[in-house]
């Protein structure tokens, strides 16, 4: 499969759960790596991507300060020399708590992790995709982003922020050769998990292939699209 031959895709949060389905359609398609990871979970996983020269593996930056989003993003443009693809999957939960217990800290920490690092990256990729001609931005929302069923209103409020920004981001761009789109699973499994109950959820494997198919020639014609993908749990 070379689907994405020559192409460089910029993933963040490359060291957890969903990114373990993600990563391996794009290298299976050809693409070279720009990852994100915060710990060494990513060569736990991928122990032969040490040794692969396709990939880049951007460790400890800040991504909600906007300083460091910039200079991750020369780190990967002189790396590659273009950014074809960006999956932003960093992001945060924290819920169970009715509004008049939630802190301030925990709202501007949802919007922080789930908001705002969305539209720094998305922000600082946009003149590169632009300077090409062509691009793919595939954002993670959430179900609760669309309704939430309460005791949710921090990460509910910031998925939904998620939500507005990836219309928003189609709408002004589509034009121009980018395409934007985001994905709402449900509660993410794993794949013994979901073995064991197929109402766990979605697995990240299958995840990572629909996020491949809105990345592909194949989702060419989807723009600002909010795809659920909540398997049978809800």
């Amino acid at each position: 499969m070379t689907e994405f031959a020559e192409k460089v895709a910029l993933i963040t949060g490359a060291s957890g759960l969903l990114a373990s389905g993600v990563i391996p359609v794009f290298r299976a398609g050809g693409a070279k790596l720009a990852l994100t990871c915060g710990d060494d979970r990513l060569y736990q996983r991928f122990p032969d991507l040490r040794d692969d020269a396709d990939h880049i593996c951007l460790q400890s930056a800040d991504l909600s300060d906007e300083s460091a989003v910039d200079a991750l993003l020369r780190r990967v443009l002189d790396a590659f020399g273009r950014i074809d693809i960006l999956v932003n999957i960093v992001g945060g939960w924290d819920a169970g708590q009715p509004v008049h217990e939630v802190s301030l800290d925990t709202w501007l920490t949802m919007l922080r992790l789930n908001a705002t690092i969305t539209f720094l990256m998305s922000r600082a990729v946009l003149p590169a995709m632009l300077a090409q001609g062509s691009g793919v931005i595939i954002n993670i929302g959430a179900r609760p982003g669309l309704r939430s069923s309460g005791h949710d209103a921090a990460y509910a409020a910031s998925k939904a922020a998620v939500l507005r920004l990836t219309e928003s981001l189609s709408a002004e761009y589509k034009r121009q050769g980018i395409r934007v789109n985001a994905v709402l699973p449900s509660a993410i499994a794993t794949p013994e998990q979901a073995a064991a109950d197929p109402d766990a959820g979605v697995t990240p494997q299958q995840l990572g292939r629909v996020i491949a198919f809105l990345a592909s020639e194949a989702g060419a014609i989807i723009h600002g699209a909010i795809i659920p993908a909540y398997g049978t749990k809800f």
